[in-house]
């Protein structure tokens, strides 16, 4: 199916509610753009925009874009990936697995880092001999619409990772936003996707419409707030294991997890187990852990890594050298929420340059 040109979000929006999916974009929530749920085009950030730089976010009013903004602190995994999850539950000594909760949900305005992150993640939980038979659930339950970058932040450079600013794969639907007249530019990516746009009202794209949407992501790449040359990272980050500059890092770096809860590839979780007095259950649920925390590499009751230098350096290390080794592809996407909402500034493409 060809592209066409929606004038509207709001029959999508309609569309996809009537087909049983909770729509979930992006709103504007107490000075920070988060994802919650839809109930028509007007919840959208009409209008806003932010700015990001190390340890910097804040948002302003400017323009007529809908999504004239960067990747907010809300990643797709979120979804996939819950942050906290039931395994199973005891009840009166016998177990009961609990069922995996998988709404259908359609999330609008998913950006093509996520997407990269996405496809990283189902390497992760799906591609072992050991899937995840919840993830896939989740996943499958998911209708994901794409936006192609118009406004890259201050910190993104997935120009750089090749995960963006334009949604290549992995979408059910692709928007580009056009001006001059405001319009909607959609692609379908699967065949849900196509459905839906032979359902909701639209005009064939035109060359001058195509040729737009090109242009919204050329000058994206082109205006990308940090670069990270590859060349020979992979490498360079193993040889310099010894290098001073991780001691250094450390003493900036507050071990706060902060960069770990937002980055859209990061999966490491910890188990926990608890008891309900009241009637009797007991629990065992799995949640968002981090290798920056102590006790996460717990051996004998002592940490594997106890320095502040060694947990960032496994960190940087797996994300751009050793994940490439496990799972064939980079560990980042590009999208620089480490460096938006770390408390300390630090910038990863730095840190990469003074490490190769």
């Amino acid at each position: 199916m060809k592209p066409a040109v929606l004038d509207s979000l709001d029959p999508l929006i309609a569309a996809l509610r009537e087909r049983g999916y909770a729509v979930v974009g992006p709103t504007v929530h107490d000075g920070v753009i988060r994802f919650a749920e839809l109930g028509t085009a007007a919840d959208l950030p009409e209008g806003w925009s932010d700015e990001q730089a190390p340890g910097v976010y804040r948002l302003h009013e400017r323009g007529k874009l809908v999504f004239g903004f960067a990747a907010s602190p809300d990643a797709v995994k979120r979804y996939t990936h819950p942050p906290r999850s039931v395994l199973f539950r005891m009840r009166d000594g016998v177990p009961e697995q609990a069922p995996a909760e998988a709404p259908k949900v359609a999330l609008l305005g998913v950006r093509a880092c996520d997407l990269a992150a996405l496809a990283v993640q189902d390497r992760v939980f799906l591609g072992g001999r050991y899937p995840d038979e919840a993830y896939r659930e989740r996943r499958k339950a998911l209708f994901l619409i794409a936006v192609n970058c118009a406004v890259p932040g201050g910190t993104c450079f997935c120009a750089s990772m090749g995960t963006g600013p334009r949604a290549t794969s992995g979408f059910d639907l692709a928007l580009t936003e056009l001006t001059g007249p405001h319009r909607f530019l959609a692609e379908p990516g699967s065949e849900r996707g196509e459905e839906l746009m032979a359902a909701l009202p639209s005009h064939p794209a035109d060359d001058a419409d195509r040729a737009a949407a090109r242009e919204v992501s050329m000058n994206a790449a082109d205006r990308m707030g940090r670069r990270v040359d590859l060349d020979g990272v992979k490498e360079r980050l193993v040889e310099r294991r010894e290098s001073p500059v991780w001691e250094e890092i450390a003493s900036r770096c507050l071990t706060c997890a902060n960069c770990t809860m937002v980055c859209p590839t990061c999966f490491c979780v910890t188990v926990e187990d608890g008891t309900d007095l009241a009637d009797g259950t007991a629990e065992r649920s799995e949640r968002w852990d981090s290798c920056f925390t102590l006790d996460f590499s717990e051996l004998g009751g002592a940490p594997v890594r106890s320095s502040g230098a060694a947990r960032y350096r496994q960190w940087l290390t797996h994300k751009f050298s050793t994940w490439v080794d496990q799972f064939g592809t980079y560990g980042c996407v590009g999208c620089g929420r480490c460096v938006t909402w770390c408390p300390a500034g630090i910038d990863i493409t730095e840190e990469l340059e003074r490490l190769r």
